[in-house]
């Protein structure tokens, strides 16, 4: 009987070449869209997915401003930021960051969502927020999702 041998295709800079997708987040929850694009940027949604390679896909996310907060988050949840110095907390409602920076709610949802290392940090430069409608890649021909 002759013995067959398959090898494990690992997905890396020689042989992979990655995709831009589109994302709409107006009225979706922030957890939902994140979860999704996260999914996307560490490649798990590809079969030839390598939990060792930086295999995903650029994700552009749309309308950040229109994301929906479920319950009471929008008055409730506290973000936070430290200088590194003494007396250097900053504290911001969700509510106040919406209205100043709404892609940084989406940025710190999917960034939470990614790897803590040079792998995750790579993942992340993959993904572009924007508030409105109009963005700057259509050079690349993404598809929408």
């Amino acid at each position: 009987m002759r013995h067959l041998s398959y090898k494990t295709k690992f997905a890396n800079k020689q042989n992979y070449k990655p995709e831009w997708f589109v994302i709409d987040a107006a009225g979706q929850s922030v957890g939902r869209v994140s979860v999704k694009i996260a999914t996307i940027l560490r490649g798990k949604h590809k079969p030839t997915y390598t939990p060792h390679a930086d295999a995903g896909d650029n994700v552009i996310v749309l309308n950040a401003e229109k994301v929906v907060l479920t319950g009471d988050k929008l008055n409730q949840k506290i973000y936070l930021d430290y200088s590194g110095y003494p007396g250097g907390k900053k504290e911001e409602t969700a509510k106040n960051l919406l209205a100043r920076r709404p892609e940084q709610i989406i940025e710190r949802a999917v960034k939470g969502m990614l790897p803590k290392n040079r792998l995750g940090r790579a993942m992340f430069k993959k993904a572009f927020v924007y508030a409105g409608t109009e963005h700057p890649h259509a050079a690349q021909k993404p598809k929408s999702i």
